[in-house]
């Protein structure tokens, strides 16, 4: 429906805001929150120790590294604790209570340690069991979910890019315990929206009901065990490429990029506003491909999710080889790169990852039957585990290797993943789409 609000009776499947099921409002806005709550207290964690608990940089740097793989690492055990005992509401509910009480206890410094791992453990039973249900809002082969993920995808990114400038600030300004304390208040505020609009979301069903329905899923999973192996290298070749933002990008910026706008004579523009590109653009560009794929579906030509994943790794190797031939004119005339070229590549690569990331999610959700949806969503996060040690690895070059080389070898590795979905992309993965 394209009316703002149709069918006012009648429950959450059949209430509908802007032609989507009212339900994803309540979803957007939990994720939003969470992840304000998530990258707040992080965008705080190395200065806290640093600065607060005396920590040397190398001995925050490993603090760091091992909360951010456990944060990636504990969804696993949350996706299968929500399918198999809990379900997903209570899960989702458990694990906003329990991160909010991490990020309270974040700012006495006898209770940092077991401060991140209780958030590491409430992220875990969260973070699988709230997309899951944006699917379960719609009905089987419905053309509107990857177009769901992509708005979902926003809140992730809105919620990501307030929390530096909100929890970043008051913890600088008013102290540490305050930082942290908004990002518990942030979290708080999603579970308060999450329980006040179930209502509109799916109907809870006891995990219990659907132990039968699993002895069918793996038969049907076995046909499809090389194209689904094929899609998760794909999505690890890709997200290599992609993770070198916080990284070799960053590097680049400061050393190979001219930042001289010559604005009010001569205006340099700091290397951390380069980073705000992406959830800019990610504002800027979903409306637009969200029409283009709804213009495309009205005439039954919307790619499939394979086919969107594939485009978007190949925008993301395009992206990188741009750079790799301004770091090859660099070399050859002695000159820094032209800012126009890091606002070019940044474009480019949030196009490609509004292609990939959100259409990932749903993706997952179509594999798998509602019962194991969290658990598969915890590998979809184990996979990104996986893709940031190795984009560390791969990061590790840079400096060694001339820039052009380095960042063709990324786009080549984007490539590759692009290549890996295209040669797969007539394979039918709705293996799960029956039951929703």
């Amino acid at each position: 429906m394209s009316r703002k609000l149709a069918e006012k009776s009648g429950g959450g499947r059949r209430r509908q805001l802007f032609g989507h099921p009212a339900g994803l409002t309540i979803l957007f806005l939990t994720e939003m929150w969470a992840d304000f709550s998530y990258y707040g207290m992080r965008a705080l964690l190395v200065y806290y120790m640093t600065r607060r608990l005396g920590f040397t940089i190398a001995t925050a740097s490993t603090v760091y590294g091992l909360y951010t793989a456990s944060a990636h690492l504990t969804p696993l055990a949350g996706g299968l604790l929500a399918d198999r005992w809990l379900g997903k509401r209570n899960s989702v509910a458990a694990g906003a209570t329990i991160m909010a009480a991490g990020h309270f206890m974040m700012g006495v410094p006898a209770l940092f340690f077991p401060a991140l791992a209780i958030i590491a453990i409430g992220f875990g039973l969260f973070l699988p069991s709230l997309p899951g249900q944006v699917a379960s809002l719609y009905p089987p082969n419905d053309a509107r979910l990857d177009r769901a993920y992509s708005v979902y995808y926003v809140g992730i990114n809105l919620g990501s890019f307030l929390a530096p400038l909100v929890c970043g600030t008051l913890g600088e300004k008013y102290g540490w315990s305050v930082g942290f304390g908004a990002a518990g208040v942030g979290m708080l505020a999603g579970l308060v929206i999450y329980l006040a609009g179930m209502p509109l979301l799916p109907r809870a069903v006891s995990p219990r009901t659907h132990r039968r329905d699993r002895a069918g899923f793996a038969p049907r999973l076995r046909p499809l065990v090389c194209p689904l192996l094929a899609v998760a290298l794909a999505v690890i070749l890709f997200r290599i490429a992609y993770e070198q933002i916080g990284n070799s990008i960053a590097l680049w910026a400061e050393a190979g990029v001219d930042r001289d706008i010559g604005v009010s004579g001569h205006f340099v523009v700091p290397m951390t506003w380069f980073q705000s590109l992406n959830p800019l653009f990610i504002f800027l560009f979903t409306p637009i491909i969200l029409r283009w794929w709804a213009w495309q579906g009205g005439r039954r030509k919307e790619p499939a999710a394979i086919g969107k994943m594939s485009f978007g790794a190949a925008l993301l190797g395009a992206a990188f080889l741009v750079i790799a031939v301004a770091s090859a004119d660099q070399e050859s005339g002695g000159v820094r790169a032209s800012w126009e070229v890091l606002v070019l590549f940044m474009a480019v690569l949030t196009a490609g990852e509004l292609f990939f990331m959100p259409i990932g999610l749903s993706l997952v959700t179509k594999l798998a039957p509602p019962e194991d949806r969290a658990t598969l969503l915890g590998g979809w996060f184990i996979l990104a585990f996986v893709a940031n040690l190795c984009a560390g690895m791969l990061g590790r070059n840079f400096g060694a290797w001339p820039p052009e080389i380095f960042f063709a070898v990324c786009g080549a590795v984007a490539l590759a993943s692009a290549i890996l979905l295209w040669s797969i992309r007539r394979v039918d993965l709705s293996v799960g789409e029956g039951a929703s």
